[in-house]
């Protein structure tokens, strides 16, 4: 094997396994953060990693917690919905009921306006309608 092939057979490995510990981790994976992974997974490492110290489990405040101001955010800054759906799905699976998710909802709509409890409760409603935590 050339050296360049044998580079890009580790780079795809690395790139492999970066993913399967990606979509363990958040339960979710974007198809362009896949790619950026397959093509450069020095840099989406280095990007997972301030992805963990962010979302993770904090010393003073849980990953359920985090989740729910990611959500509050991406809501307000008009993020897709799969975005939303995507990061409620993963509170769910960090113990937050669909209750708590409407109390964060609730809470944009002051400081946020209508049209952010609206995007929060049109990725609710998806939520709800699939039915998986």
């Amino acid at each position: 094997m050339s050296e360049t092939t044998a580079s890009d057979h580790d780079r795809a490995k690395r790139a492999e396994a970066l993913i399967a510990r990606m979509k363990a981790a958040r339960g979710y994976m974007y198809p362009e953060w896949e790619l950026a992974a397959r093509l450069d997974p020095e840099f989406v490492e280095a990007y997972n990693r301030i992805y963990e110290l962010g979302l993770g489990e904090g010393r003073h405040v849980s990953a359920k917690v985090r989740e729910f101001v990611a959500i509050a955010l991406l809501a307000f800054r008009g993020a897709d919905r799969a975005g939303l759906v995507a990061h409620m799905q993963r509170a769910l699976r960090l113990g937050a009921t669909r209750e708590e998710l409407l109390e964060v909802l609730e809470t944009c709509l002051i400081p946020g306006g209508a049209p952010t409890f609206h995007r929060g409760l049109t990725a609710l409603l998806e939520v709800q309608a699939d039915g998986k935590p």
